[in-house]
């Protein structure tokens, strides 16, 4: 099982594929690695801040870089909005989409949690307002459409998290919820048109319904494969058709109902690494196979080590979890895919807040955001993480940080700042 050319192709256009380019939520990879970025591990605003610019609302998505243009979204003036900058901090445009929606969570909430997608010829966007999007490079609207009003109203408890992705050569949204019918969605690039529409709901307590997760592809056999998180069970799709090829339980056998997943399963060497029960657990299972593997594909589970927002990244045959909130947040595991051992933990340094963004690995350094606006980032070494830091940028962070070149992009509640 490996990631292929025609995936590759999937996800990016020959054009789009620069060193310098973060073209979704995870990168590249879809696993939260830069493995040719040198950014600098000292970020404050006193230390190697290139630029910082002001962003008009809030959002929480993650930036991305495409053709040396950065583009997230966020509310403007009380509308779903796209905003693009240069890579020197200079706004190039910015586009409002509608009405947004009103925020749930007071800390890592808005109404525009997922992060752009673009293939370097359009951009993506996507809102809790149910609207779904295509843009030209310069912003211009292509198409749009509401996924709340064509297919099911919002049903999950708190803001939207899942962010769109290339399968299949269309754009596929995860629309999972509790109380209304979920889906697996596919949609033509250029025009919008449903390509096809695959049901997904299994039998889970109500609020175990709801994922803020995003899928990630991969090849599995020879085939395309969307591999989806959420409502207590791990999935495989068919990306041409959307077809359930297999499906994985068992994760929350004692039917508790408050069980919603926001951190998304990663992949390494054929095996996925699912965050679950709240940040308590993480399990390995074996990608593939046919029906219900529950009994035949779980590798390993672990009770302790787990995320509950924060999700994992992979690089070189390892998983990096976070704990991101308990005792243990702070603290960073480094595993074995294949048989779950644990190769060693390094904690930073202690502090009250929890985290919201996701671990980002650049060449060999780890960065880390927490919410009270400290910036962790520390050196990988095949012992645990050397040359740890702390700097404090002073505002909050939900959004996880990018790295591109030089270049660290890390997004606050209030601004986007770039360090270089």
């Amino acid at each position: 099982m490996i990631r292929s050319a025609i995936l590759l192709g999937s996800l990016l256009t020959a054009s789009a594929l620069h060193a310098a380019d973060w073209e979704n939520w995870r990168g590249s990879e879809g696993t939260g690695i830069a493995p040719q970025a040198t950014p600098p591990s000292s970020q404050s605003p006193d230390e190697n801040l290139a630029w910082k610019a002001p962003l008009p609302g809030r959002g929480c998505s993650t930036p991305i870089v495409s053709d040396g243009r950065i583009v997230l979204t966020c509310d403007i003036d009380g509308k779903d909005g796209v905003i693009a900058f240069d890579l020197k901090g200079k706004e190039q445009w910015r586009t409002t989409l509608g009405k947004a929606a009103g925020i749930r969570h007071r800390n890592a909430g808005s109404g525009c949690n997922p992060s752009a997608i673009t293939d370097g010829e359009h951009i993506f966007v996507y809102f809790k307002s149910g609207t779904l999007a295509a843009l030209t490079k310069d912003g211009k609207e292509v198409w749009q459409k509401n996924l709340h009003e064509s297919y099911s109203a919002d049903g999950l408890k708190w803001d939207l998290g899942t962010s769109p992705i290339f399968a299949g050569g269309h754009v596929v949204v995860a629309l999972l919820h509790n109380k209304h019918p979920s889906f697996l969605l596919a949609f033509d690039k250029k025009s919008g048109k449903e390509v096809w529409k695959t049901a997904r709901d299994y039998p889970a307590p109500a609020e175990a319904q709801d994922a803020y997760t995003t899928p990630f592809v991969t090849e599995i056999d020879g085939r395309e494969t969307i591999v989806t998180w959420g409502c207590d069970h791990l999935s495989g799709h068919d990306a041409t058709t959307g077809e359930e090829l297999w499906k994985h339980g068992d994760f929350n056998p004692g039917q508790k109902s408050n069980w919603r997943v926001i951190a998304s399963a990663v992949e390494s060497d054929g095996i996925a690494l699912v965050p679950f029960g709240r940040g308590d657990f993480i399990a390995g299972v074996k990608l593939g196979g046919k029906g219900d593997t529950t009994a035949t594909h779980r590798l390993w589970t672990h009770k302790g080590i787990g995320a509950d927002s924060c999700t994992p990244a992979a690089k070189d045959g390892k998983f990096y979890v976070l704990n991101d909130k308990g005792k243990d947040r702070g603290m960073v595991s480094c595993i074995d895919p294949k048989s779950g051992k644990v190769e060693w933990q390094t904690k930073f340094p202690k502090g009250a807040a929890i985290y919201y963004s996701s671990p980002l690995i650049a060449g060999d350094k780890l960065f880390a955001a927490r919410s009270d606006g400290s910036l962790f980032s520390g050196t990988l070494t095949d012992d645990g993480l050397t040359d740890l830091a702390e700097n404090k940028l002073g505002e909050t962070l939900v959004a996880t940080p990018i790295a591109v070149g030089s270049r660290l992009l890390v997004r606050s509640h209030d601004h986007l700042w770039c360090f270089e």
